[in-house]
């Protein structure tokens, strides 16, 4: 959702979260710098592209 930018109430209503819970997140990940806030929407990082890319080829590979 984050990868074309996202403002922060579509991320509440599309995680189905309250507004609390999202902005810890939020802050958790920008921390981490997987997502960036810019202008009021958030973005995906090229390191969050990066770990999206390998969580998705650890998830392949532990389908059975």
């Amino acid at each position: 959702m984050a990868r074309r930018g996202a403002k922060k109430t579509a991320i509440v209503y599309n995680a189905n979260l309250n507004f609390d819970r999202v902005g810890k997140y939020l802050s958790y990940l920008e921390e981490k710098g997987l997502i960036e806030n810019t202008s009021r929407e958030y973005k995906t990082t090229e390191k969050g592209k990066a770990f999206l890319r390998d969580y998705q080829k650890m998830k392949e590979q532990l389908i059975i």
